[in-house]
């Protein structure tokens, strides 16, 4: 049996190995380029798309995109209803869900409220189950503000002003781009008040703003350094090359993409251009 001395070393090498590893070959690559258009072992196909339109009345508005994926959504809350039924066997907080929640519905704003019943009908799951998922709470879930900003916001100023000062479920990192120079920024937010809002600075020759899943400010985890490996592609592709082309061989650059990378979406405002794909990292890939 290992003594604590010989253990603690061998766990330092392991971490120190992971380490090394995650910054070296095979977990690494140079800068790719030449990926977009999107094809090749990365590529998983493009998302399917939906038409949510908004001119139905709220209740109808979901109906296509919830029959298609009701199948799925009742795999998702059984195994959910599994789990909590595990930890109280009697069945009495699910019976709590289902009894007591759905009457809290009318808080929410609309159209939301009718929108949640449409939804709750097609896929045959319960209002308290979607109440109790979105923790309705004296805060706006993220989905709710983000979707009430693209609707009616009508500058990018006033875009900001609500992400930034609104009272939100959880803390969360949004991330903004308007069609004017300086136009861009992360906000980075806890649920009552921003924490930092980076902007676009030319003046500072501060040409792009980039956020990976750590706060700017602090580094982040050792073994899921990908700030690093993007900001090195970017500062090599420079200002004047930036296209969805060049953007997509830097989000394709291990450990940029990673086994969690589920898609990827370029977005240009001034275009309306919009394109998503859906990602795979053949091994060797790192798992994080």
């Amino acid at each position: 049996m290992l003594g604590w001395g010989r253990l603690t070393f061998v766990l330092l090498t392991v971490v120190a190995t992971c380490a090394v590893a995650q910054n070296a070959p095979p977990w690494t690559e140079d800068c790719r380029k030449s990926t977009y258009p999107p094809s090749g072992p990365t590529y998983r196909g493009p998302v399917p798309w939906y038409t949510i339109n908004l001119d139905l009345p709220p209740y109808k508005r979901w109906h296509e995109l919830m029959a298609d994926k009701a199948p799925a959504l009742k795999v998702i809350m059984n195994s959910l209803k599994n789990m909590i039924n595990a930890f109280v066997p009697s069945g009495k907080i699910i019976q709590i869900v289902d009894q007591k929640l759905p009457g809290l519905l009318g808080n929410f704003p609309g159209p939301y409220e009718e929108e949640m019943k449409g939804i709750a009908a097609v896929t045959d799951i319960p209002l308290g189950i979607i109440e109790w998922i979105l923790g309705k709470k004296d805060a706006m879930w993220i989905g709710f503000i983000t979707r009430s900003v693209l609707e009616n916001s009508t500058s990018y100023e006033e875009a900001k002003n609500i992400l930034t000062k609104t009272k939100i479920l959880a803390p969360a990192y949004f991330i903004l781009g308007g069609n004017k120079s300086g136009e861009g920024c992360v906000i980075t937010r806890d649920r009552t008040q921003s924490l930092d809002v980076y902007e676009l600075n030319p003046k500072q020759d501060r040409w792009y703003v980039l956020q990976t899943n750590y706060d700017r400010w602090k580094s982040p985890f050792f073994l899921d350094d990908r700030r690093t490996p993007a900001k090195m592609c970017l500062n090599r592709t420079t200002q004047e090359n930036i296209s969805f082309a060049t953007i997509y061989d830097v989000l394709s650059t291990k450990p940029v993409l990673n086994k969690l990378t589920v898609f990827t979406t370029l977005m240009d405002v001034t275009k309306g251009q919009y394109e998503t794909y859906l990602r795979d990292c053949p091994d060797p890939c790192i798992g994080w």
